[in-house]
């Protein structure tokens, strides 16, 4: 049972990242992507069903940021495009009860099972 993440770096205001989680043993749980800025919460940013492919985001991210799942790949992706300096954080996916996750899939508790983090850093 894992989640293994990819991707992350450096980055200029209005470039693009993508980042890569690789689960395993999370058949039937939502994936999410939350981040932690420092001093800040642990904030969900958006997250995708694996029941239906439903997808949410925070308004912070929508229009901007893209999460995908390749089913055959078992693996789960964000694609970040027009990054800001407010974007800068340490990135994490994580795998939660479905139900949890569609009802406060924006709150770090709704998630039981976490990748090791990926630090985002976005320059001006």
């Amino acid at each position: 049972v894992q989640l293994v993440q990819s991707g992350g770096g450096l980055v200029q205001a209005g470039g693009s990242l993508r980042l890569s989680c690789a689960t395993s043993g999370y058949d039937g749980y939502a994936i999410g992507w939350l981040r932690q800025a420092p001093g800040k919460e642990r904030e969900g940013i958006s997250y995708i069903s694996s029941l239906d492919g439903t997808t949410y985001y925070a308004d912070s991210v929508k229009g901007r940021f893209t999460i995908s799942n390749d089913n055959a790949k078992k693996t789960v992706y964000l694609q970040m495009n027009n990054l800001k300096p407010e974007d800068t954080a340490v990135y994490y996916c994580a795998a939660g009860e479905e139900a949890w996750v569609r009802a406060r899939g924006d709150f770090h508790g709704a998630y039981d099972f976490w990748g090791q983090g990926t630090q985002v850093t976005v320059s001006a």
